[in-house]
């Protein structure tokens, strides 16, 4: 199954390393991570757990929760929580969905057999508190994420939904933004009594931080 953008993100039951796991009732109204991993006991992955986990105050402050999954029975996990913690530094403080049916796996498309017929590739689904799936990505087993930029879309994503601007190329918070081409100028002179730069008429360039002029 191809899980696409502004879908709702599918529900399941599952075990995980914190009881069962009922997805949307978990998520609530929050914003939601899931994030798989092709297999317990390897190196990438223990990396990667380390650093969502070293991250919980990060996810807390916007509102995120995270979830992990990798095709591997509960107790394996729990074996492995210890040597994460133990090498990374950061003991495991959110779920990891023991898929050992792959039902969750096939659910979300997670098993390419193209790629490898017996373990997930590494993807990331960023879901939003109506439960659609606002990001999608897919990296070979043998890469490891990048959660700042994890981080970053998640900033991005929470500040176009709240405001009419979207954010360009690098951008981080506190970055200058763009003003969607839907806002006329007379509308953006309203929202954005600090003024505005206009390259062109559809490239228009805000900081939404800085004072109004006068």
């Amino acid at each position: 199954m191809s899980i696409q953008l502004g879908q709702i993100a599918p529900d399941f039951v599952q075990n995980s390393t914190e009881g069962e796991i009922r997805f949307h009732e978990w998520l609530g109204n929050s914003w939601g991570i899931l994030f798989s991993h092709p297999r317990n006991f390897t190196p990438v992955c223990t990396t990667e757990l380390g650093e969502v986990a070293r991250l919980a105050p990060e996810w807390e402050k916007r509102n995120v929760k995270v979830i992990g999954l990798s095709v591997d029975p509960v107790d394996a996990h729990e074996k492995w929580s210890a040597d994460i913690e133990e090498t990374q530094g950061h003991k495991l403080n959110f779920p990891l969905l023991a898929d050992d049916d792959r039902k969750v796996s096939e659910l979300y498309g997670l098993i390419h057999p193209d790629a490898d017929p017996n373990i997930t590739v590494r993807a990331v689904f960023i879901i939003d508190p109506n439960k659609k799936v606002r990001l999608t990505l897919t990296y070979p087993p043998s890469a490891g994420r990048n959660f700042a930029e994890i981080l970053r879309v998640v900033d991005s994503l929470q500040l176009t939904d709240a405001q009419k601007v979207s954010t360009p190329v690098n951008w981080k918070q506190g970055d200058p933004v763009i003003i969607v081409p839907s806002v006329s100028d007379e509308e953006a002179k309203e929202r954005f009594p600090q003024g505005f730069k206009t390259l062109k008429p559809y490239l228009r360039i805000v900081e939404l931080d800085k004072q109004p002029a006068g």
